[in-house]
Order: structure tokens, then sequence, then C-alpha cells
């Protein structure tokens, strides 16, 4: 066998220069120029917290549906003459509305975007075949494992908090009246603490003049609404909910973790990579190399305004549910009690650091972090600092982020599944709660 080449060394994370201003409104614009293509990106993104969840999901699929002066069509294809397009987007968090177009249309982009923000009409048809869509898509979402799975997960961790709920039923979608959406809009559609980002080939300074001229009008009042804090992760018994005749168990887990400016973030981040958060991660070695028990277990560190958790999932053969828990618990007992190897850290660094670099190397990328960051209240200048402490993060560091945070004491666990058949084996590794389900 030929052996694999040696890693290459890191390359030095290069930031764009940023250009950044607060209009009079409240709206922030920030601007980079990245000129590889003829394009412009945009992003902008809207604090959205307690929204009314139907209202917001039905609003962001029925917001470019027409203005006082365009209606859908013409509005689509006003976009399309400047090579452009729009959507949107909700979570607890936010609403995001993303798009691109070619610079040379960057004004009459800009223009449409205002008009829409200003005067979206929500006409009744429209709405009407939107709820029709979105409640068929809810209640074939709400009919598969992983859905299920996910927000059982929520539920257990978040309680009463309103990221515990974050899809709405068909029933509540189909309530929503045009009427309910133009308040919304009018509520919480607004420019104060809201950011807009600018990535393409522009001169950064006027494309933020012709933002001004676009948004300068726009209402700056609105409502400001903040969230409580995310409550801790508590762990307790695992949470079975039923599902008779299931031939796969749908196995998911919450853990504690930090936000992005924690000092403990770049070692927690490298101990995730090592656990679940890579191909190359001991849980898919374990589970789906060496046992193959599943095709893709995978885990992620979730970054919200209210809180952070690290949350895995991995999709398991009814019949070998608990031997997957087991070693899925053993390999965060063996990453909170052992160091792990210089080449296991040095690949699992390199995987970070590279994933920075390919967020950075597009226009799309580009606009996508700024916007994310700027919901933090961070800039792009957090990547270097943020590089530069996982090119630090030692292996003693890495363990005691993996000892505090992932230890298999802090686990909330969820298991979706035939419970007649797993019910059993499962109880024998940990305390567990039976609760009812959907048949499959």
């Amino acid at each position: 066998m030929i052996p694999l080449p040696d890693l290459g060394p890191d390359r030095p994370l290069k930031l764009p220069k940023t250009v950044e201003r607060t209009l009079p409104n409240g709206l922030t614009v920030i601007a980079v120029r990245r000129p590889s293509v003829p394009l412009v990106e945009l992003r902008l993104r809207m604090p959205f917290a307690r929204a009314n969840l139907a209202r917001s999901t039905v609003l962001t699929h029925t917001l470019f549906s027409g203005t006082g002066e365009l209606s859908t069509v013409e509005l689509a294809a006003e976009l399309q003459r400047v090579g452009g397009g729009l959507s949107a987007g909700t979570d607890p968090d936010r609403l995001l509305i993303a798009g691109s177009a070619l610079v040379s249309g960057l004004d009459r982009f800009l223009e449409l975007l205002a008009q829409v923000l200003a005067g979206a009409t929500y006409p009744t048809t429209e709405v009407a075949t939107e709820r029709a869509r979105l409640a068929d898509h809810i209640r074939v979402a709400r009919s598969q494992p992983a859905h299920l799975a996910r927000a059982a997960l929520l539920k257990r961790v978040y309680g009463r908090h309103p990221y515990a709920v974050q899809t709405p039923t068909p029933e509540q979608v189909l309530a929503v009246r045009p009427a309910s959406l133009r308040a919304l809009h009018a509520e919480r559609t607004h420019p104060a603490g809201a950011t807009l980002v600018l990535v393409g080939d522009v001169t950064p300074e006027r494309a933020i003049d012709a933002a001004e001229r676009a948004f300068g009008a726009w209402d700056g009042a609105g409502k400001q609404v903040d969230l409580p804090p995310a409550p801790p992760v508590l762990p307790g018994p695992l949470t079975l909910i039923d599902r008779p005749g299931a031939v796969q168990s749908s196995i998911r887990l919450a853990l504690p973790a930090v936000p992005r400016t924690d000092p403990d973030h770049a070692a927690l981040q490298l101990a995730n990579l090592l656990f679940g958060g890579y191909f190359s991660s001991r849980w898919v070695e374990n589970i789906r190399e060496d046992k193959g028990y599943s095709y893709g277990p995978h885990s992620t560190i979730e970054h919200s305004v209210a809180g952070s958790l690290l949350s895995g999932a991995v999709e398991v053969g009814t019949e070998v549910t608990a031997p997957a828990l087991l070693e899925t618990q053993y390999e965060l007992g063996r990453l909170a009690s052992l160091p792990p190897d210089d080449t296991e850290l040095s690949q699992a660094r390199q995987y970070a650091l590279g994933t920075l670099q390919l967020g950075m190397s597009t226009q799309a990328g580009v606009a996508s972090l700024l916007s994310l960051y700027a919901g933090f209240g961070l800039r792009l200048d957090y990547l270097a600092a943020h590089a530069a402490r996982l090119a630090k993060a030692t292996r003693e560091d890495v363990a005691a982020a993996a000892a505090r945070y992932l230890a298999p004491t802090n686990v909330v666990a969820v298991v979706l599944g035939d419970a007649d058949r797993v019910e059993g084996p499962l109880s024998a590794l940990t305390p567990l709660t039976r609760v009812p389900g959907a048949a499959a």
C-alpha cells in the first residue's frame, strides 16, 4: 500500500478589507470588494426573536409575492433583468434575506428589495397557495423519523424556551391570514439592529452609497424583542419515543457547548471534530467503519444568540440500537479521559483551519460568514483570532475541553424507534423514560 503523503503546512488566513457604515435609520451596511466574478452577493439579517412561528414561516415564503408597484410576476421579471434572485428564511433568532445580482444592476437590485421591505402586499391568492404548499411540506416532514427525533431533542433540551419548537403545525400554517402577515411585517421588518452585507466586484464605499439611497427612507421604527438565555443542558433519563414497526432507530444527543467568544471554544471545536465532527472522527470510525452499525454519524456545535449546544445524530438498525449507543458512550468517555495523540489532533486541526479557508474562498462564503457573525456582534477579524486559537490548542487543552463538555454524564439522549424491541437492551445501559409516538 502506498503511504499517504504528509499534510501540507497551514496557510495564513487572509481576510478581506471591510468597509462599514451605520445609516441614520439604524441599518448597518458592510461592504467587501471581491472581484472574482462580476456579481454581488447580498445578505440582510434582521432580528426576529419570538415572532409568531406560523406567521414568520409563511411570511418568508410570501415576502416576494408582490408590492404596491409590482406583482409577483413583475417583481420576478425585474430581478431577472439584473441577473438577480432573492430568497428569505427565518429561525428563532433572525429573518435572513439572501440573493445575488450582476454588479451592473446593483442599484436596481437594491431598489427592488427596498420596495419589498417597505411595501410587501401578501396577496390573498399567493398566501393561500403558499399556505397549502407549506402545510403539505410540514405534514411530510412530521412523518419522517429524523424530523421527529430532532423535534423531540429540542423539546427535551429547551423546555419552555422559544428554541424548543421550530416548526409550526399544518393547522397553524393554514390559519395564517394575509392581514396578520402585513401586521407582522410592519411590526418586525425594520432597519434598527439589522445588518446588510454586500460582497462582490464593487467599490465598497460606492456600494454603501447605493444602499443608503435605496434604504435611507426605510422606516426605523419597530418592535425590539430579546430572547431569554437558553437553559443549561441538564442530563437525565434517556427519552425513548415509541415508533412501532420501525426498522431503524434515530439516536439524537445533546451536550453543553460554549459561545464562539468563549476561551474554550477552539479546544471544544477540535474535541468535537475528534469525536464526530468530520469523516475521520472516532465515532465514524467505530460505528460505521468498524462495526457497520450506521452509514453516517455526525456531531456539530450549534450556535444561537441565546446559547450554544453540541448535538449528535445517527440512524441505526433496530437490532443494534443499544450497541450503537454503548459505542457512542464509549467514544465520549474515551475522549474525555485520554488526550488525543499528536497525529490525530494535527489532522483535526488542519481540517478546522482548512474549513475556515474554504468558507472564505467565494463571494457567497464571505457574505454568509459576515452576516452570520454580525448577528453575534462579531466581524471577520474574529476569524483571525479563532484561527490562532485553533493553531495553538494543545492536546491538554482539547482533553480538558472534552472532559468538561463531552463526558457521557453530560449527555441528553433521545431515541426514536420500536420501543418493544429496543427498550430492554437500552434500559440495561441507562435509565430511560418511554413515551408514545407515531406508527412507522
